[in-house]
């Protein structure tokens, strides 16, 4: 069986890392992965005919498999682990800072913002989109190179010990947690648990001797850093920072932030009072790697958001408040008090269920929907969690129930929906996203 050390001797040889035989460079090397519905080792030789110079498998048959006898087939006993183990080998060969990002809500916005900060001063890499997973982070960690001065790397868990794993492979100098909140409780079973899994991060840092910045007006983080002794701290918060939220408006509804010791307030193109947490830990890290303030405020002024999260959107018909990627009771819960906060006429909501919430189910979106109804008079609701709340809710407000967003835009195009500001927001799985092209 190869060893780690001599198969990153034939990595160095190669163009690139691809887990998709139908996604091949000339020159890459394809791990033959599994996954619930489909067996990479099915497409090792395929993959080798489309240009890999190899094929990681762990079907033995396929030992001495080649094409034209130069590309050919390494077994390992398990590709998945050995993809991980050589990430990490490869880690190990950049000294070079790395912030580990981890949370329950915020970590795909925040990442995106420090990263548009640091590369303002440095040649960084990042994970991409939300890829950050067991696959997607050593994915990342392999799109480190020589020129490679700084990566930021996000982590996702939906299990205990996943971010333990992940911080084994990505290897941060310094690290955030953004928060704590109530999400795939259906995996972590409990609240403690979800702590005890995003604390790994801090775990990690504190064995290594690396640096946590943390949100001091957070009083789970607060407990979380207090609760582990000899961590080294970088402290951020509204409240800390003396920052203030100005209010949001139907002519400006994007997050405007007044920054203590500056005139002008920071103007960004996010919606919701939530992301200004997101901010200054982008502001907090880029002070600490000496971005100069001028050029990370003009950073987080320009991104802009995508990937259907806290989206503003002006249609014909409607103002949309898109935040469809994904839902916790955490982050609806902000969602709702961001929205009931602003000066907007003909509030509506489309709320769709928040999956993976195991026994607390049904509750969390009773808790929800409530908070819901005094905020709107009009709420549309998609998928069989929030169908089950609604008959144990009394309210006035007209609520109407939808099994799929399927049904729901069907609805919305024999009855459209006009002079609304709308907040759109629920689980990835649940396809939002369908709705905004019919409002």
């Amino acid at each position: 069986m190869i060893s780690i050390e001599e198969l990153y001797k034939l990595l160095r040889k190669c163009t690139g890392v691809t887990t998709d035989s139908r996604n091949i460079t000339e020159g890459a090397i394809f791990f033959a992965l599994k996954g619930e519905s489909f067996d990479g080792n099915d497409f090792a030789v395929k993959a080798l005919e489309a240009g890999a110079k190899y094929a990681v498998v762990d079907r033995p048959s396929l030992e001495g498999a080649n094409v034209r006898g130069r590309r050919y087939c390494i077994v390992v006993e398990n590709v998945l682990q050995t993809l991980q183990k050589l990430a990490a080998y490869h880690r190990r060969q950049f000294d070079i800072p790395v912030v580990g990002i981890t949370g329950t809500n915020g970590k795909t916005t925040t990442k995106e913002l420090i990263n548009a900060v640091l590369s303002k001063k440095y040649r960084t890499v990042a994970t991409k989109g939300n890829f950050n997973n067991h696959i997607g982070v050593p994915l990342t960690v392999f799109g480190i190179n020589e020129k490679t001065e700084l990566a930021i790397i996000e982590m996702g868990a939906s299990a205990p010990g996943e971010i333990a794993d992940l911080v084994k492979i990505s290897q941060p100098t310094c690290g955030i947690v953004t928060n704590v909140g109530k999400a795939h409780l259906l995996g972590f079973g409990s609240f403690e648990t979800v702590k005890k899994t995003k604390g790994e991060l801090y775990d990690y840092l504190r064995q290594k001797g690396g640096l946590v910045f943390y949100n001091v007006d957070n009083p789970v983080l607060q407990d979380m850093v207090a609760s582990r002794n000899g961590l080294v701290t970088e402290k951020f918060g509204v409240k800390y920072n003396n920052a203030q939220v100005l209010p949001s408006t139907a002519e400006q509804p994007y997050l405007s932030i007044r920054l203590d010791g500056r005139d002008a307030p920071l103007a960004t193109r996010l919606v919701g009072a939530y992301n200004a947490d997101n901010v200054l830990a982008a502001l907090t890290i880029g002070r600490y790697f000496n971005v100069p303030e001028q050029d990370a405020a003009a950073a987080i002024a320009s991104y802009t958001p995508a990937n259907d999260r806290s989206q503003y959107v002006k249609t014909a018909s409607n103002n949309l408040i898109v935040d469809t990627y994904n839902a916790n009771p955490t982050s609806m819960s902000a969602a709702l008090d961001n929205f009931a906060a602003t000066a907007f006429d003909g509030k509506a909501l489309i709320l769709g269920d928040m999956l993976e919430l195991g026994e607390t189910s049904v509750e969390e979106h009773r808790s929800i929907l409530e908070k819901a109804c005094a905020i709107s008079d009009l709420i549309y609701l998609v998928g069989d969690e929030f169908r089950k709340a609604s008959a144990l809710v009394e309210t006035s407000a007209t609520v109407i129930c939808y099994g799929t967003s399927a049904e729901l835009r069907a609805a919305l195009e024999a009855e459209p929906v006009s002079g609304r500001t709308i907040l759109i927001k629920g689980s990835h799985g649940i396809h939002l996203e369908k709705l905004p092209e019919v409002l």
